[in-house]
């Protein structure tokens, strides 16, 4: 879980660090020119590390269906060796499926100058500014959205399913609590996740005003990461033995 969790966390900040950075740059110049190539690079890294988040959140939440559902032979299947597989698969898929995007990208035309209404280079909101034909671009995106968003929730509810009906066999409510406690944060995490995507897709088809847009677009790139290390650390029982025990060593030094 650690092993998936210190990635998880790596996946988050370089996900914030290809937006945050620029945006903070901006504010401070008062400038808020971006180049062509800038912003192609901009869009792929969001777009991998975004998929990287989902890939992974998937991944553990096989691992809690495996340590909750098949606990003997946990340590035999989730391997160190498996770990690191499913790791370099993740990273693998999430940088293969992020080229078409950005790929088909290339192949546009655009004014010299425009101006994009958001504070990143959102890959729907830069294809609207196109001069050029974008149907291959959405056909591609919406293909791209529906496999990397469908296949990892599948993966994430059959887990889950599994992980329900195997707490609810257990026959002392202790032994129940103690099943779901291990699996809280990372469905904490999951539903922030998928919940923050969800409302801004579906509040960019329902409204035309770029600024609500932008507005929602923040919950999932700097909020819900953000807010990650705070669910994991303070439900985590280990996290909060550890922070005790700086906090006494540090109060015991002075």
């Amino acid at each position: 879980m650690y092993f998936f969790l210190s990635n998880l966390s790596f996946s988050d900040i370089c996900f914030t660090s290809t937006i945050v950075p620029k945006m903070l740059l901006n504010i401070q110049t008062r400038s808020k020119v971006i180049t062509y190539t800038g912003c192609i690079m901009q869009m792929y890294f969001f777009t991998v590390f975004g998929l990287l988040d989902n890939l992974l959140l998937t991944v553990m939440a096989c691992d809690r269906f495996v340590a909750i559902c098949h606990p003997l032979h946990y340590t035999a299947i989730m391997s160190p060796r498996l770990c690191a597989q499913l790791l370099f698969l993740t990273w693998f898929i999430s940088m293969l499926g992020a080229l078409p995007e950005s790929l088909t990208m290339l192949r546009l035309s655009f004014c010299a100058v425009i101006e994009i209404p958001h504070y990143f280079c959102e890959l729907p909101e830069v294809l609207k500014l196109a001069c050029s034909d974008t149907f291959i671009n959405n056909v591609i995106l919406y293909m791209v959205t529906s496999i990397m968003g469908f296949f990892p929730l599948v993966g994430i509810l059959f887990s889950y399913s599994q992980i329900v009906s195997s707490v609810l066999r257990i026959s002392t409510a202790d032994g129940k609590y103690k099943a779901f406690a291990t699996c809280g944060s990372h469905l904490l995490v999951v539903s922030l996740f998928y919940g923050t995507c969800l409302g801004v897709y579906l509040s960019s088809m329902q409204t035309h005003a770029s600024g609500m847009g932008a507005f929602a677009s923040v919950l999932y790139t700097v909020v819900t990461p953000m807010m990650n290390p705070f669910i994991y650390s303070l439900r985590n029982s280990d996290m909060k033995a550890a922070l005790r025990k700086l906090l006494c060593s540090v109060l015991s030094s002075q």
